[in-house]
């Protein structure tokens, strides 16, 4: 393998409580802590391993978003990777951008950067779609291991073990391929203050998503973002037909 990319997204921090906005358009987003999809996180590790193992010579970070979307960027580079690409997106344009949206612009710079391996985290933890990967495998016609658990380069191609509902499944695929990194894959590094400040060096190269002669015109509309139901305080019962008339009133049997 000569060139792996790698895309990475921001997202609300994992950590921080999101909000519904008043006019209930989407979750509030100024003002709130942003970072690197965990995910994204994993898949960008399992690049630089590959690297270092010399199994890759180059790694390449991507981001599609408005300009904060440099700022995941650039940890990626911090993290190992040797240079960025970010598609620029209006915020206003970026909030209905949907993953076929995102799989073919991903496709579009694997063609265009000549990468043998695209690995992407196996879903974003704003929207959960996890859609985009195997997407991403369809525009560009490659072969694709989804909910990677481990990775490994053989004469003919990659073994990848995959979680799977009750177990792993194991498989095999020739490159070039995509791949999703699932939550066991690897431990992130994190990055040190020298590799951070290095990351302000390496290239960053900036695009929109017309210039890879992607459309990126909406095809959904947000009609309401609600918040959950809120969850109804428990109650104690003396004995079992107590419980059973209980549930019995709730409409539950």
């Amino acid at each position: 393998m000569a060139r792996v990319l790698v895309g990475v997204k921001r997202v609300i921090d994992y950590a921080v409580k999101v909000r519904v906005k008043p006019d209930k358009t989407g979750v509030v987003t100024q003002g709130v802590k942003h970072s690197m999809n965990p995910f994204d996180e994993i898949a960008v590790e399992e690049a630089v391993k590959m690297k270092e193992k010399k199994l890759a010579t180059e790694v390449i970070a991507v981001s599609v978003g408005p300009a904060q979307s440099a700022e995941v960027i650039r940890t990626a580079m911090a993290m190992g990777a040797d240079r960025g690409v970010h598609v620029d997106v209006p915020q206003a344009e970026y909030e209905l951008l949907q993953p076929i949206h995102i799989s073919k612009i991903l496709a579009k710079l694997a063609l265009d950067e000549k990468a043998d391996l695209v690995i992407l985290g196996k879903q974003a933890i704003d929207d959960d779609a996890n859609q985009t990967a195997q997407m991403t495998a369809a525009v560009l016609d490659w072969p694709q291991g989804t909910f990677c658990n481990k990775i490994e380069k053989t004469d003919a191609g990659l073994t990848i073990t995959r979680e799977i509902d009750g177990g792993l499944e194991t498989i095999k695929t020739k490159i070039p391929a995509v791949l999703s990194a699932d939550l066991r894959l690897n431990t992130p590094r994190y990055a040190t203050l020298p590799n951070i400040m290095k990351a302000k060096k390496k290239p960053l190269k900036k695009v929109t998503a017309k210039d890879l002669g992607v459309d990126t015109t909406p095809r959904i509309e947000v009609i309401s973002v609600e918040d959950p139901p809120v969850r109804q305080a428990g109650a104690t019962v003396a004995d079992v037909d107590a419980l059973v008339a209980k549930l019995k009133e709730g409409g539950h049997i």
